[in-house]
């Protein structure tokens, strides 16, 4: 890597008054907090997205405990949290209950996906990248972008806030199926101030969100693109938001409309998902006009929810597919057959819900198509794995930070991917279906897949956003642990969803364990066999949340202590956000860039250094040569 990238048409990092911005000066409130800047609402996005993560990670450890030690008070070091009422209302002699378990599971679940994973990935990392790998000055919308994060946050706190209720928040899975999430929480006189209801509202304010986000996403991929930039010359990463973006613009309105259906189903006593003759312990016969259609719901809410895996999984491939490159030195290897892969997931994962739907009892012919769809929208996600793994192949490969957590993140998806194929089956599904098999395979992508490649983009652009780079030590601490202990948490899941362990036993099937004995028992004598499995993974889980200690201190400790970066190109990269100051400061780029030539030329014959960047004119490029190979002596 050279020391420095001071080249005919770049600019050192070392700028006097040269950000473009010494005459703008927002004050604080406006730059730091009502920004309409894609930078600061990118950082507004990461930050916040991850304490909802911490939370959300914290729910799920409290629910290892009552999975591992049911019969055992929740210990003081995780129980803090919890209020002296709050623990006397939800915990019964300071152990997980049914119901509480129920609480924290459909939140748990709500906040990583809705709160967590797709902010991270769309809001930060789209936000931030986007506009600078176009050369834009900006989101096409500023204000609509400042509204978008806000509408976000409020959605958030009031989800969170439920927590305080009476109620308690939402107890009827992060899925919220009719029609026990109408009768949810029917003992609260007031349903507005009911959890179920706060969770209805919350999930209508995080749509408007991303609506409001992918209208900008596309306008700006579309509209701002600088000059030369044309569509072949966009870097994958571009790719990546533009399709997550008509993925959020077509998938979300039908669940906010079905979010708006529930919510009057709940407090104007309407039945568009309440059917008729239905029947509770409590209640009995239920007063409903009737009429509704639970599976209507269902529909609705799959329709979003399986575009929404690719939402959350095409930020982690945008990051991945850009560190590659960097680190190998090579071009990515097959760019265009990527590109098209990319557009035909996002075609596929609008064709593919009912999947999620073979319990319904769906016709056979309904069946073998979204069989067929589901086998069929594996293949463009190989393709892109493929070629990443392609990409590795011969390279001279730099062991960099955030090139061991793309390295990682490649076969940590790997497994994700191919323990969902049995999943595409109904006949497997009738056995499979609501196992620790589908959490398994579910978290293998999540989890170390897209956690993993936002790890990576992290590390791979806080150097542009700080100028200086974080510890390489704090992260191996941070990595190798993690690595470990999520394949720890998640693959005896696999193990204990074939053997038919139930996702939502809240003791971890301990309740069986009396029923062994009867030979004729099969929960029975599955559980005996296979529930010593739980204690491991979550002393997996817990070990793994002390290890991620080390990145927020690498996160915090770096930014003033990290060393500093010599150069607005330090990782030797040929995208256009590395032509900009570092950090790039309000309008972006000192001059306007102009895209001579595809985003990675790496290693070319003609060129005498490694990497030839989008913005060098060609008439400079015998310049940049002899710039970049005197920085490199010194």
């Amino acid at each position: 890597m050279s020391s420095h990238a001071t080249t005919p048409t770049g600019h050192d990092a070392h700028h006097d008054d040269s950000h473009g911005d010494h005459h703008y000066d927002p004050g604080f409130i406006r730059k730091w907090i009502f920004s309409t800047d894609h930078k600061m609402i990118g950082l507004q996005y990461g930050i916040t997205a991850l304490f909802f993560l911490a939370f959300g990670f914290y729910l799920m450890m409290v629910m290892r405990w009552s999975i591992a030690y049911p019969h055992q008070p929740l210990p003081e070091w995780m129980g803090w949290v919890f209020t002296d009422g709050w623990k006397a209302r939800w915990l019964q002699d300071g152990k997980v209950t049914g119901e509480t378990y129920n609480m924290f599971g459909a939140m748990h679940g709500t906040i990583m996906v809705f709160l967590g994973i797709v902010p991270l990935g769309f809001g930060a990392f789209g936000n931030y990248v986007t506009p600078l790998q176009i050369g834009a000055p900006d989101m096409a919308f500023p204000r609509l972008n400042m509204a978008s994060y806000w509408i976000y946050l409020i959605g958030g706190l009031i989800m969170c806030g439920s927590f305080f209720m009476e109620s308690g928040s939402a107890k009827s899975g992060w899925t919220n199926y009719s029609p026990l999430a109408g009768f949810a929480d029917g003992q609260i006189v007031n349903q507005w101030l009911a959890g179920q209801t706060q969770w209805l509202i919350g999930l209508v304010c995080l749509i408007t969100s991303s609506l409001l986000g992918s209208v900008n996403f596309i306008t700006t991929i579309i509209n701002l693109r600088v000059r030369g930039m044309t569509w072949m010359r966009m870097p994958f990463f571009v790719w990546s938001m533009l399709v997550t973006g008509f993925l959020l613009l077509l998938a979300f309105p039908p669940l906010e409309a079905a979010g708006i259906m529930q919510l009057m189903d709940r407090v104007a006593h309407s039945s568009f998902f309440m059917p008729s003759g239905l029947f509770t312990k409590t209640e009995g016969l239920a007063d409903l006009s009737g009429g509704g259609s639970p599976l209507l719901f269902q529909h609705l809410f799959w329709f979003l929810g399986h575009p929404e895996v690719y939402v959350l999984l095409l930020p982690a491939f945008a990051c991945v597919s850009e560190i590659i490159p960097v680190n190998t030195r090579k071009p990515l290897w097959g760019y265009k057959s990527m590109v098209y892969s990319v557009l035909i997931l996002g075609f596929l994962s609008f064709v593919v819900w009912a999947h999620h739907m073979y319990m319904t009892g769906m016709g056979a012919a309904v069946s073998t198509f979204f069989q067929t769809t589901t086998v069929l929208i594996s293949v463009p996600s190989v393709v892109i794995i493929t070629a990443m793994l392609i990409s590795l192949w011969g390279g001279s490969i730099r062991f960099t930070p955030p090139m061991l957590w793309a390295c990682a993140f490649i076969p940590m998806f790997g497994i994700g991917g191919l323990t969902g194929l049995p999943l595409a089956f109904n006949l497997a599904d009738l056995h499979l279906h609501d196992t620790y098999y589908v959490i398994g395979h579910f978290h293998y992508v999540v989890a170390p897949g897209i956690l993993f490649g936002f790890f990576a983009g992290i590390l791979h652009w806080y150097p542009k956003i700080t100028g200086r780079f974080m510890s390489k030590t704090l992260n191996h601490l941070h990595f190798w642990p993690t690595l470990i202990c999520m394949n720890i948490i998640f693959f005896p899941m696999l193990v204990q969803g074939m053997a038919g362990f139930h996702r939502r036993w809240y003791n971890g099937g301990d309740a069986y364990l009396d029923k062994a004995a009867d030979g004729a028992n099969i929960f029975g004598q599955t559980v005996v066999n296979h529930i010593d499995m739980n204690i491991p993974m979550s002393m997996g889980a817990w070990t793994m949340a002390f290890f991620q200690i080390f990145f927020v201190l690498n996160l915090l400790l770096s930014w003033k202590f990290g060393k500093k970066v010599t150069s607005d190109n330090p990782w030797d990269a040929t995208t256009l956000e590395w032509a900009t100051p570092t950090p790039p400061g309000h309008g972006n780029f000192i001059k306007d860039p102009v895209t001579y030539r595809g985003p990675y030329e790496y290693s070319r014959p003609d060129c005498d250094v490694d990497f030839l960047p989008q913005w060098v004119e060609p008439k400079h490029i015998e310049q940049f040569d002899a710039a970049e190979k005197s920085a490199s002596t010194h």
